[in-house]
């Protein structure tokens, strides 16, 4: 759908989240987007909300950035064959995500290996979801995992192309940290942004990477720095959060032992800002609809984190991570949002409150560029308060 010529006004908030580590929670009641991008927002009555071709009453409900999942394994449309299952980016949306990022096509049935058609599936991948959003869904997707005989011409022709990522470093044939280096600097220097595997192997073929060769690659992303699944031993977790500045990407389908691990060392560090997080799926754990909201509540409540500091491990540290035009509360920024209050019943005298204590928080709607993608959650435990559309005209 088209979003020009549109003007959201999004009034009644009762909680505004900015993704912004350094200051979570923003004055306001009240958001315009126009034509897709934030343009304002504070108090009602300061703002120009006149003439808006959807109008949404939140009801009291929180306001956050979109959050986005850093690490998926997507194939083609709406459907994994590593689970065959359908509509799994749909479900996601409604766990309150509005972007993915692929680490990787691995679980194409054939994926070719030789530079030709690895170059071609990636660029395939990146056209397709580009071309096409299930559900209104972003995905950046198009991610070669690397593999021996790739030459630096092979980066630029995919960045050329349009290719952005580096699928995971090590789920392919290079495994030592010298080529892998050189590839991830050629990549680089070519404006794709690379991610490693870390831990053990995820599953038969796959190959366990160690700090030492995480270290010597030099990626931008640590990819699930607590284990996808296995996690590395504690020392060598420590020694990367200590020894470079990369994302350390915490997954739903990791080691939690090891997340908390990280999550403490970032934060001894002053580091917080370098956590992202992701789910790792489809894989073998399956298809996590609610995994980063489960990843904000977890680290919320055992890593004795305010939930709105969590919240922005899950969309704002993201956006500035991988450079993204999403996942602030910022002028300019894509009108992606999710809209959430308290679960019926749930304890806590808030909604911060009840996510601090474990609780997931009640999805009740999601927008992307100032469009409504999905209303009450079918996955969430029911909401408090939900938002209500007003006005929608064209």
């Amino acid at each position: 759908m088209s979003t020009d010529n549109t003007k959201l006004v999004i009034r009644n908030i009762g909680l505004l989240l900015s993704g912004k580590i350094e200051q979570p929670i923003l004055d306001g009641d009240c958001l315009i987007a126009l034509n897709g991008k934030i343009t304002a927002w504070g108090a009602d009555k300061d703002l120009d909300t006149e003439a808006a071709t959807t109008e949404i009453d939140a009801h009291g409900v929180t306001l956050a950035p979109g959050l986005i999942d850093s690490h998926i394994h997507p194939v083609v449309g709406d459907y994994t064959p590593r689970q065959q299952q359908l509509h799994w980016i749909d479900s996601t949306l409604h766990g309150g995500v509005t972007t993915l990022i692929s680490a990787g096509e691995v679980h194409m049935p054939g994926r070719p290996k030789d530079i030709v058609g690895l170059k071609a599936m990636a660029i395939a991948s990146q056209r397709w979801y580009e071309n096409f959003r299930p559900s209104g869904m972003k995905v950046h997707a198009g991610a070669p995992v690397i593999e021996h005989g790739m030459v630096e011409q092979d980066f630029k022709d995919l960045a050329d192309a349009g290719v952005k990522l580096l699928g995971e470093v090590g789920l392919g044939t290079v495994k030592d940290g010298k080529t892998a280096k050189q590839m991830v600097d050629w990549a680089r220097k070519y404006g794709i942004q690379s991610t490693i595997h870390t831990g053990g192997p995820s599953i038969p073929g796959s190959g366990l990477i160690d700090a030492d060769m995480v270290l010597e690659t030099g990626t931008d992303v640590i990819g699930h720095v607590n284990g996808g699944h296995s996690a590395l031993p504690d020392d060598q977790i420590i020694c990367l959060c200590e020894s470079c500045s990369a994302s350390l990407e915490i997954v739903h389908n990791g080691n939690e032992r090891a997340a908390l691990l990280t999550l403490n060392t970032a934060r001894e560090l002053k580091q917080l800002d370098r956590l992202i997080l992701g789910t790792d799926g489809p894989a073998g754990s399956g298809v996590q609809p609610l995994g980063i909201l489960r990843m904000v509540a977890m680290l919320s409540s055992l890593g004795h984190v305010a939930a709105e500091t969590a919240f922005c491990f899950a969309n704002g540290n993201t956006s500035r991570q991988r450079e993204l035009d999403t996942g602030l509360i910022e002028v300019g920024k894509c009108a992606d949002f999710v809209l959430m209050d308290q679960a019926q019943h749930a304890p806590g005298k808030n909604i911060l409150e009840s996510i601090q204590l474990g609780n997931l928080p009640g999805v009740g709607m999601t927008i992307i560029d100032g469009l409504v993608c999905s209303q009450r959650s079918r996955n969430t435990p029911p909401a408090q308060r939900l938002p209500e559309i007003v006005t929608t005209r064209s």
